[in-house]
């Protein structure tokens, strides 16, 4: 079981990988009420008080990286010492792993340092960062690029909940039960998932929330030597950079959001949003190869209908489940470029054939041909489960469910259970109910929706441009398809956030591109 907001870079990574022919291969509420979000006591001046200078003063020993993504003299690697509970600054500390590639222009045009997260929660931004080298040229001659895997991620204290026979066994568990005995095992699953992270996380379970990695983020830009924070953040990264704005809004320098989280909806309302955009884009995918999108969407429903009753054979050997072939369909949908995918698996499935979505769903799932599972949903789900406060019930959900499926009959079913069975009997209470992003007194931030974005549909831009505040948030749109905008082919999009970047130009808020 896994959600479907994921960074956009794994996506665009296991598009590539699953279509390769080897078989294998993301939110808000009432913004004047505060429900337990984080608050703005952090200081928000350039220093952070309270921090001990073994902290604020460390010294990175940058060197050699052991991630295989980072080939090459130009990328650097070094741990950052943080603390474990910023309740207590003084006591335990944990390591963070960061990276970097110094700017190319050399120091005279060097602006400072551009610090990226790509998304999740849960993504690797070491593993990430050097494939991305390449969309950001113009960047990297006047910033040093840097990334980091945040608190429970990868190389930076990642946790793995489940091994990979245990992932591959919860297949078989039905995410959209159908009777009490799958409804049994569905939550059942879920809760043994809570325990499993609970025993590999330990005390770090309570502290790695979005809040507790904004502060990663100000002590990070002290050390790396910055006097104001630069930094350019896709999907869950949009909430992390308006959480940061909120918690250090004097300390905002030009900060981009894109594929934007809309912070004012709950886990429910979240999740009515991204039902609402996977059905667009499938919707949109459907009018490209000549469907009326409403019997298209009828079609694939009959088709996962017959798979739960009897799931598909592969090539592998492993059945096609009712999950995995959601799954599958759903990977597509990130970019207009896996569209033909889509249609080539879908057609496998219709003549009795599962192995095309299989692929597809091991390559989001971060399955590779050996049966090795990655930990991006493991990490994913502690720290959203940390966040979310609001955890429906069961029966919460199954009064729900009606409203998710006249959103959507393909995803609805899905995502309806989802707000339950996701932190479903989670070890540690949640934090809000939605972030809090008000940003009085930042610079302006710079907020980019794509009209067609699955994952983070365009109506959170305008949210997030509003809660940040009035001469704060600015809203840029691009007319477009797939998850993300910068980097997707719009050079009106390239040149804007370049331009706010590099030069720091604003664009009129309510700016649109078209292409």
């Amino acid at each position: 079981m896994t959600r479907f907001a994921r960074w956009t870079a794994a996506a665009a990574a296991a598009l590539l990988v699953a279509g390769c022919g080897s078989g294998s291969s993301g939110d808000s509420k009432d913004a004047g009420k505060n429900s337990g979000r984080p608050s703005a006591g952090a200081p928000s001046s350039g220093t952070a008080s309270g921090l001990p200078a073994s902290l604020t003063s460390q010294k990175l020993d940058w060197g050699h990286c052991k991630s295989s993504s980072a080939p090459g003299s130009g990328w650097q690697c070094a741990t950052l010492k943080v603390p474990l509970d910023y309740a207590k600054p003084d006591g335990e500390t944990i390591g963070l792993e960061l990276i970097r590639s110094k700017a190319t222009g050399g120091q005279s045009k060097r602006i400072g340092s551009l610090l990226f997260n790509f998304g999740g929660p849960g993504g690797s931004g070491v593993d990430t960062m050097p494939s991305y080298e390449s969309a950001v040229g113009p960047l990297h001659e006047r910033y040093d690029l840097v990334s980091w895997d945040p608190r429970g991620v990868a190389a930076s204290e990642g946790v793995r909940c489940r091994t990979d026979k245990a992932i591959q066994a919860a297949e078989s568990v039905d995410a959209t039960p159908d009777d009490a005995a799958e409804e049994t095992a569905y939550f059942k699953d879920a809760a043994d998932f809570g325990k499993g992270c609970a025993k590999a996380a330990g005390k770090l379970l309570s502290h790695v929330s979005t809040t507790d990695t904004a502060r990663d983020m100000d002590l990070m830009r002290q050390v790396l030597g910055d006097g104001t924070m630069h930094y350019l953040g896709f999907s869950y990264g949009t909430e992390l950079g308006g959480v940061y704005a909120h918690l250090f809004p004097k300390n905002v320098g030009r900060l981009v959001l894109d594929a934007v989280v809309d912070p004012s909806a709950d886990t429910v309302g979240h999740a009515k949003n991204q039902t609402l955009g996977f059905q667009r884009a499938l919707d949109d995918y459907l009018k490209s190869t000549g469907q009326d999108p409403k019997q298209g969407s009828q079609k694939i429903v009959d088709l996962l209908n017959r798979i739960d009753a009897n799931p598909l054979p592969t090539a592998d050997g492993r059945k096609l489940t009712q999950t995995l072939a959601l799954t599958g369909i759903v990977l597509p949908l990130y970019s207009k470029e896996g569209w033909p995918r889509l249609t080539n698996a879908l057609k496998g499935a219709e003549d009795g054939d599962g192995s095309g979505l299989l692929a597809l769903a091991d390559g989001y799932n971060d399955r590779d041909s050996s049966g090795h599972y990655g930990t991006t949903t493991h990490s994913q789900r502690v720290i959203s489960c940390l966040d979310d406060k609001q955890r429906p019930t069961p029966a919460e959900t199954k009064k729900l469910l009606p409203e998710f499926e006249k959103i959507s009959p393909v995803f609805g079913d899905f995502m309806g259970w989802d707000t339950a069975g996701w932190c479903h009997d989670w070890p540690v209470a949640g934090q809000y109910d939605n972030p809090e992003v008000s940003a009085p007194g930042a610079a302006p931030i710079l907020i980019v929706g794509n009209t067609g974005d699955p994952a983070t549909p365009y109506e959170g831009a305008r949210r997030m441009a509003d809660e940040l505040g009035k001469g704060v948030g600015v809203e840029l749109t691009w007319k477009g398809e797939g998850h993300g905008a910068y980097g997707s082919g719009s050079d009106c999009v390239d040149s804007t956030v370049n331009s706010y970047l590099l030069d720091g130009t604003v664009p009129k808020d309510g700016k649109v591109c078209a292409s």
